[in-house]
Protein backbone atom coordinates (compact mmCIF):
# COMPACT_ATOMS: atom_id res chain seq x y z
CA UNK A 1 0.00 0.00 0.00
CA UNK A 2 0.99 3.59 -0.60
CA UNK A 3 0.03 6.65 1.44
CA UNK A 4 -0.90 10.03 0.00
CA UNK A 5 -1.03 12.84 2.56
CA UNK A 6 -2.44 16.27 1.79
CA UNK A 7 -2.21 19.37 3.97
CA UNK A 8 -3.13 22.97 3.23
CA UNK A 9 -5.74 25.71 3.27
CA UNK A 10 -9.21 24.34 2.63
CA UNK A 11 -10.61 25.02 -0.83
CA UNK A 12 -13.31 23.45 -2.96
CA UNK A 13 -12.25 20.42 -5.00
CA UNK A 14 -9.15 19.12 -3.22
CA UNK A 15 -10.45 15.56 -2.88
CA UNK A 16 -11.76 15.64 -6.46
CA UNK A 17 -8.41 16.74 -7.91
CA UNK A 18 -6.37 14.16 -6.00
CA UNK A 19 -8.80 11.29 -6.60
CA UNK A 20 -9.13 12.18 -10.31
CA UNK A 21 -5.35 11.87 -10.73
CA UNK A 22 -5.43 8.53 -8.90
CA UNK A 23 -8.14 7.29 -11.28
CA UNK A 24 -6.30 8.60 -14.35
CA UNK A 25 -3.17 6.68 -13.32
CA UNK A 26 -4.91 3.46 -12.27
CA UNK A 27 -4.27 3.96 -8.55
CA UNK A 28 -7.06 2.51 -6.40
CA UNK A 29 -8.09 4.37 -3.23
CA UNK A 30 -8.57 1.80 -0.44
CA UNK A 31 -9.29 4.14 2.46
CA UNK A 32 -9.54 7.87 2.97
CA UNK A 33 -9.69 10.10 6.03
CA UNK A 34 -10.05 13.85 5.81
CA UNK A 35 -10.85 16.67 8.15
CA UNK A 36 -10.91 20.43 8.22
CA UNK A 37 -9.48 22.16 11.30
CA UNK A 38 -10.52 25.81 11.17
CA UNK A 39 -9.32 26.70 7.65
CA UNK A 40 -6.82 23.84 7.29
CA UNK A 41 -7.55 20.73 5.25
CA UNK A 42 -5.82 17.44 6.05
CA UNK A 43 -6.26 14.13 4.27
CA UNK A 44 -4.62 10.72 4.30
CA UNK A 45 -5.38 8.19 1.59
CA UNK A 46 -4.31 4.56 1.58
CA UNK A 47 -3.92 3.39 -2.01
CA UNK A 48 -3.14 0.27 -4.00
CA UNK A 49 -0.86 0.74 -7.01
CA UNK A 50 -1.11 -2.78 -8.45
CA UNK A 51 -2.97 -1.35 -11.46
CA UNK A 52 -0.87 1.79 -11.89
CA UNK A 53 -0.50 2.76 -15.55
CA UNK A 54 2.48 5.13 -15.23
CA UNK A 55 5.85 4.75 -13.47
CA UNK A 56 5.41 5.43 -9.74
CA UNK A 57 7.85 8.40 -9.73
CA UNK A 58 5.74 10.06 -12.46
CA UNK A 59 2.60 9.57 -10.36
CA UNK A 60 4.31 11.01 -7.26
CA UNK A 61 5.52 13.98 -9.34
CA UNK A 62 1.96 14.55 -10.64
CA UNK A 63 0.71 14.64 -7.04
CA UNK A 64 3.40 17.16 -6.14
CA UNK A 65 2.39 19.31 -9.13
CA UNK A 66 -1.27 19.21 -8.04
CA UNK A 67 -0.13 20.31 -4.59
CA UNK A 68 2.02 23.13 -5.93
CA UNK A 69 -0.78 24.38 -8.20
CA UNK A 70 -3.23 24.44 -5.29
CA UNK A 71 -1.01 25.65 -2.44
CA UNK A 72 -1.02 22.21 -0.81
CA UNK A 73 1.69 19.92 0.49
CA UNK A 74 1.10 16.48 -1.04
CA UNK A 75 3.41 13.59 -0.17
CA UNK A 76 3.18 10.17 -1.80
CA UNK A 77 5.14 7.28 -0.28
CA UNK A 78 5.16 3.58 0.51
CA UNK A 79 3.24 2.73 3.68
CA UNK A 80 6.41 1.39 5.36
CA UNK A 81 8.17 4.74 4.88
CA UNK A 82 5.13 6.62 6.18
CA UNK A 83 4.96 4.37 9.26
CA UNK A 84 8.68 4.79 9.93
CA UNK A 85 8.41 8.57 9.67
CA UNK A 86 5.53 8.64 12.16
CA UNK A 87 6.70 6.25 14.86
CA UNK A 88 6.47 7.66 18.33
Amino acid sequence: SYVISVIGKDTVGIIAKVSAECARCGVNILDISQTVLQDYFTMIMITDIDGITVPFPDFADAMTRIGNANNLKILTMHEDIFNTMHKI
